[in-house]
């Protein structure tokens, strides 16, 4: 039985890791695909080792395993890490009949195992494509990005302030242009009145965190939020006088990367739900004020809906410059 290795820090995994493992899972019968990870990583471990699972999970013959780095010095010469990682894996992972790889290291790797070493796309001509470049320009680089992954880079944008300044509207309108998904405010798939009860509001914050990571599965890059669980808190303390502790909570479930204040200067349009039209400005003021009191940064958007979208497209055209 032929067993190979593969390892990296898969940060992220992308399209030029994937060819490498399938590569060498074909040239032999089992393949270690070994995963290092530090508690200081921009991207935790535990969370890239998930999307290596998810992208061979129906391929047996590979086998992720992942480990604490806590016995290499990325300060030392290659000469002096080369040992350290051969004592790694020969504890954690002997024996190792053959090592694959696309990186010089690789070669002096399995020299010092003992091992042949079989090269792949060293010069990166089929897939030019590096995690560091995926890490500066997720967006630009989009389609080497494992699909597994996918999610972790999707820019989130929030459409944020009070009722009737046509956050739904733009949503649905900004996902159409970028080709994308938008997530809407559930509340109105559960509630037809404001006469609700903390358990309706509790039930809106859950369904509305699940939307929101549900989309970030599926979404091309930028994903448009109609709402936060800012927003639901808002709602909830004017009409309900408190706010349940389980919405602090789920607010931290989900960041956004972009947040635009909606201006009340467009006209007030009635919808059977909407009840503060004479309020506009005051409520105005408590989203302003929830934002600044968490310093979130926010773009405030005003002008008739052409305006509003031209800034939007402006903004968003930016993460693909």
């Amino acid at each position: 039985m032929k067993r190979g290795l593969v390892i990296g820090k898969f940060m992220p995994l992308h399209a030029g890791h994937i060819a490498l493992i399938h590569f060498a899972a074909s040239q032999c019968d089992e393949l270690i695909v070994s995963m290092t990870y530090r508690p200081e990583d921009p991207i935790p471990g535990p969370l890239r080792f998930e999307w290596i699972r998810e992208e061979f999970k129906d391929h047996p013959a590979i086998q992720p395993a992942l480990s604490l780095d806590d016995f290499d010095d990325e300060s030392a010469t290659l000469g002096q890490r080369i040992p350290r990682w051969i004592a790694f894996l020969k504890k954690r992972f002997s024996p190792i009949d053959v090592v694959f790889s696309s990186e010089e290291y690789g070669v002096q790797l399995a020299e010092s195992l003992g091992v042949p070493h079989i090269s792949f796309d060293q010069g990166r001509k089929k897939f030019p494509i590096s995690s560091t470049m995926i890490l500066e320009r997720s967006l630009t680089y989009w389609d080497f990005i494992a699909a597994s992954a996918r999610s972790y880079f999707v820019k989130k944008i929030c459409f944020y302030g009070p009722e009737s300044t046509g956050k739904s509207t733009l949503a649905k309108r900004m996902a159409a242009i970028y080709e994308t998904e938008f997530v809407p405010e559930v509340s109105r798939e559960f509630i037809t009145s404001n006469n609700f009860t903390l358990e309706d509001i509790i039930r809106i914050g859950h369904a509305q965190t699940q939307r929101v990571l549900e989309r970030s599965k599926v979404a091309n890059k930028l994903l448009f939020c109609d709402t936060d669980l800012i927003t639901t808190q808002i709602y909830c303390r004017h009409y309900l006088k408190k706010v349940p502790s389980v919405l602090f909570e789920l607010e931290k479930k989900i960041t956004y990367d972009r947040y635009f204040l909606f201006d009340t200067d467009v006209p007030w349009v009635a919808d059977g739900l909407r009840d503060l039209s004479d309020r506009r400005e005051e409520m105005f003021n408590v989203f302003k004020n929830e934002l600044d009191k968490r310093e979130i940064t926010y773009e405030l958007l005003r002008g008739d809906f052409s305006t509003r979208e031209k800034k939007l497209a402006q903004e968003m055209n930016k993460y693909f410059d």
